[in-house]
């Protein structure tokens, strides 16, 4: 039946739920040592702006290509990103125990302005550092300049990451959906808009020496070459093999013929 082919609608879309059921438990426990979180949530991404772009990567092999690859600088991201909430929380405990008056309020919006600017820029900063090729600093900077640039996108993108928390507060029952499908379902559809986000910013071919744009991370560039190599084989071979019947159907006919005797 048609139905059961790989190529169908349903069974691409039986795969994808599979590939994200997967890379939510894997990011799920990866997130678990909490040091290990920024690199988890970096690989996440990696593979869902891949799914979105319609490479169809192999999910387990390229997330941990990632999280070997992008480990050294999602931790140390995720480490600042850790110690600017905490400080942030103590300023906020701060200002609302021993603070009074006008001087409190003022602080206060200071530090609801801070927290959105700081959210902003944290639903950009693993994407962009899964994509891109770039200093931690440099990667900050583009995260935060990428959500100001793009802010009905991330806004979206916002609403986006509350999807899960609201349907186990509609429902306990989908908590075991959230676990299963949650996070990385809010990535994937989240990376549809990155895709977008992105293209603007990534080099063309003809202009891949221009230093002004995002250079991707050299491993995209070299799977993309693989990649390409591989379809080129696969080409050369069914060309071969649609050659040869032709080959001896040819030697068939030219043979000699059989002897009426």
């Amino acid at each position: 039946m048609r139905l059961f082919n790989l190529d169908s609608p349903v069974m691409v879309f039986l795969t994808k739920v599979a590939n994200l059921m997967i890379l939510n438990i894997l990011t799920i426990l990866l997130c678990i040592p909490l040091v290990t979180a920024g690199s988890a949530i970096t690989a996440l991404y990696y593979v869902t702006i891949k799914m979105a772009r319609g490479d169809d990567p192999y999910i387990v092999k390229s997330y941990f290509k990632s999280f070997k690859q992008n480990f050294r600088q999602a931790t140390i991201i995720w480490l600042i990103m850790l110690a600017v909430i905490l400080l942030i929380a103590v300023d906020w405990q701060v200002v609302f125990d021993l603070m009074d008056g006008t001087g409190a309020k003022v602080m206060r919006v200071i530090i609801i302005v801070i927290c959105a600017f700081l959210a902003m820029t944290g639903l950009y900063v693993f994407p962009v550092l899964s994509r891109f090729e770039n200093t931690i600093k440099q990667t900050f900077k583009n995260a935060f300049l990428m959500s100001l640039l793009n802010l009905p996108k991330t806004i979206l993108i916002i609403i986006l990451h509350f999807l899960p928390l609201v349907a186990v507060l509609i429902t306990v029952q989908a908590l075991p959906v959230v676990f299963l499908l949650g996070f990385s379902t809010v990535a994937y559809l989240c990376s549809m808009l990155y895709v977008r986000i992105f293209k603007r910013y990534e080099p063309e071919e003809e202009n891949a020496a221009n230093g002004d744009e995002l250079a991707p991370l050299s491993f995209i560039v070299e799977e993309q070459k693989e990649k390409e190599r591989e379809l080129a084989q696969q080409a050369a071979g069914q060309t071969a093999g649609k050659a040869a019947p032709d080959t001896q159907q040819t030697a068939g006919e030219d043979g000699p013929a059989p002897s009426g005797e």
